[in-house]
Parts: structure tokens; sequence; C-alpha cells
């Protein structure tokens, strides 16, 4: 019996790539600038498994390393939450999926407006919680969607649930998918729910993305065509378009995903559990908020002796992240940067340096030499730096 835990703490970047000025980057370093920023942080657990020997800062010392360590470089073009996992999971994407810095071109709106049957509000670029304040009153008035986007490559609606049911958003987000192909491919298509009333509207946690499938198959696809047990939790199933999984577990906030990943866990036999834990991105890393980022990484610290707890003498934890979003910085958008590389197993070589990895798809070359399948990626396993040889 063989099991994976793989944990992406969604935008936990660790520094800036060395092209990251060609995304206009330079200088982000996420984890490191939330440390500097929110003075007596303590990841006391984060540091023993190695994170002070990836950032080595005074916060993160410990003097003992449990885990093997290291940082991973993103070899696609991009720096969206679907190419970095499709990197992870092996799939690489060359050509930088489409962002429209000045909204999408009036002739797709023109047609989608069609399709739905009614207007759209916004076409704009910005934060989603400041278009609910700015367009929210007007969408109550009217009936039409909200539609925006941002520096990444996303085609967001949001909706008041009284107004637009979510079986409705949701359909409206599938034509959109269906809609936004060849140039207009944008990796995601996100359905933005919220309530209350103006002054206090609140997105609530029935977001659902709608992802371009991946363009070759997955480590995921790989291990469930053997026959193993592939646990999608979060968003990981919106992600991959569903494909690669057997059982889906959504989320409603990262504690939420803790629990779904322990019941996710209990019922593994022999495979994967695939975990993401959206809110750093979602609730902080895009609302410019280093404290609430700071809390909810104490959250996963607090969280992170009970995984370990769970493990098996065969099973095997990664933690890593799918690119960076720092809070400091002006900007409300993803960051182009190294992701940390953290791996435990009980008899892992205590302290093991992985180095600069090249790619984020060495994590699904390791996932196809633990299994012992042919999958074929541009990344290189790391399994034999984590064992003494017997």
């Amino acid at each position: 019996m063989k099991r994976v835990l793989l944990l992406v703490l969604d935008s936990v970047g660790v520094g800036e790539l060395p092209d990251a000025h060609l995304y206009g980057d330079k200088g982000s370093n996420t984890l490191g600038h939330i440390v500097e920023a929110v003075p007596g942080i303590k990841l006391p657990n984060l540091s023993r498994m190695g994170l002070g020997k990836i950032l080595p800062l005074k916060a993160l010392e410990s003097q003992v390393i449990q885990g093997a360590y290291g940082k991973m470089a993103e070899l696609s073009k991009g720096k969206d939450t679907t190419t970095g996992h499709w990197e992870i999971a092996g799939v690489l994407t060359e050509d930088p999926m489409p962002t429209f810095p000045e909204g999408f071109p009036s002739v797709f709106i023109n047609a989608f407006e069609k399709r739905i049957k009614r207007k759209v509000l916004g076409n704009i670029v910005g934060s989603g919680t400041e278009i609910i304040v700015e367009l929210g009153a007007e969408h109550l008035k009217t009936g039409y969607p909200i539609v925006y986007t941002s520096a990444d490559s996303v085609f967001q609606i949001a909706a008041h649930e009284e107004v637009i049911p979510l079986a409705e958003l949701y359909e409206f987000c599938k034509i959109a998918r269906e809609m936004l192909t060849g140039p207009w491919a944008v990796g995601r298509v996100i359905a933005r729910p919220f309530e209350g009333s103006p002054g206090s509207f609140k997105r609530t946690s029935n977001r659902h993305d709608y992802s371009l499938m991946p363009p070759q198959p997955t480590i995921l696809d790989a291990l469930k065509e053997k026959g193993y047990e592939v646990i999608g939790v979060g968003k990981i199933s919106d992600i991959f378009a569903g494909r690669g999984l057997t059982e889906s577990l959504p989320t409603s906030s990262n504690l939420d995903g803790f629990e779904k990943t322990k019941q996710a866990w209990s019922s593994l036999k022999n495979g994967l559990v695939f975990v993401n834990l959206v809110e750093f991105d979602s609730s902080f890393g895009h609302r410019n908020d280093p404290v609430g980022y700071a809390n909810a990484l104490e959250d996963v610290d607090r969280y992170l002796p009970e995984l370990l707890d769970m493990l098996g003498e065969e099973d095997l934890l990664i933690i890593t992240a799918d690119h960076g979003n720092d809070p400091t910085t002006p900007s409300t958008d993803h960051n182009r940067e190294y992701v940390p590389l953290l791996v435990y197993a009980q008899d892992i070589i205590a302290g093991t340096d992985l180095g600069i990895r090249r790619s984020f798809s060495d994590i699904a070359a390791t996932i196809s030499e633990i299994f012992e399948l042919s999958y074929e990626s541009r990344g290189e396993s790391f399994l034999s730096r984590l064992y003494k040889e017997s």
C-alpha cells in the first residue's frame, strides 16, 4: 500500500524567479515579506519541516529539521493557479494563457449577452470585492450579472444569490467556458456569488471554477488509469476540469480543507490525496492583507502535527505552492515566484537539502516513481534523495 498526501498552500511563494521582471513582479517574496511585516508570527512546525532553510529568516529558524526541503522554479509561461497546478501534475504551459487588461472584446461580450439573454455589467479589470461594492446596487436593480477579469487569465461572473440563483449563475459560466476558446481561451471561468445589501455585500463560499481541460494527460490520469485512488480536496476538481479524479471533496475554507483532508486520508487505501488550500490567495493575497495571511499560515502550522501523525510507514507528505501573491506589494495579483518544497516521511533522511528544482513537475516525476508508473514529464524525481540506500 502506497499513499501520497500532496498539499498546495495556494500562493505561498518564497521569492522572485529570475524572470519575475518580465511579469512586473521584481522584488516579490510572499512568505518573506509576510514574516517581515507581521512581527511575532510563529510557524514552528513548518520551520521544523525545513521552511527556514528555504528562507533563512530568524522567525523561521529551527534547531531540529525533520523533513527534506528545497524550492521549485516554474518552467511554464505564466503565474496562474491553473498553470501552476498543471505543472505540479506534469503538464507544462508553453504559451501563456491570454489576459485581457482592457476587458474582453465587445464582439465576445455581445455574443455572450445574446447567449444568456441579458446584458452584463462591468467588463472591467479589478478586485472582486471592490467591483461588487461599485456595481452591486446596479446589479440588484437590473438583474444583470457583473463580468470582470484581473491580471490573471480569468473570466469572472459575480451575481447576488437572490437575484441570479446559483444554478443559473453556473449555467452562465458553462456558456462562457464553451465560448472562450482560441485566442479567448482563458485559464478559468469563475462563478463569484455574493449576498447582502449595499454597503455590506459579502462573497459566499459557493464559488465554482471552470478550467480549461489539460492539453495532455497528467499524473492524475496516469494514477487513475492504473487503478489508484485520486481524491481531490478543495478546488482541485475545478482546476483539472474533473479529469483524473476518483473522488472530489469541495471545501468552504482552509479549516474545512483540513477536515476534508482528514476525511479523504482516512478513506484512502492506495493512491493520492491532492489538496488545495485557497484562502491564502483568495482572502488575503488578493486583498493585500498580510496579517490575515499570517494568521492563516499559523492555522496550517497548528494542524501540521495532526497531518504528520496520520502518516503510516509507506506514506509521503509533500507541501508546496502554485505561485506567489505578495500582500505587501501595491498589486493585488499573483506573482512570479519560486514555491517551497517540503517533504516528510517516517524514514526520510531528515534535513535533506533538495536544492533548487528546475520545474514544479519534479513532483509529478516523484509520484510516478513512487507508484512505478511510466508517466513521462519534464520533471526529475527527487525520491532517491529522500532515503538511505538499503
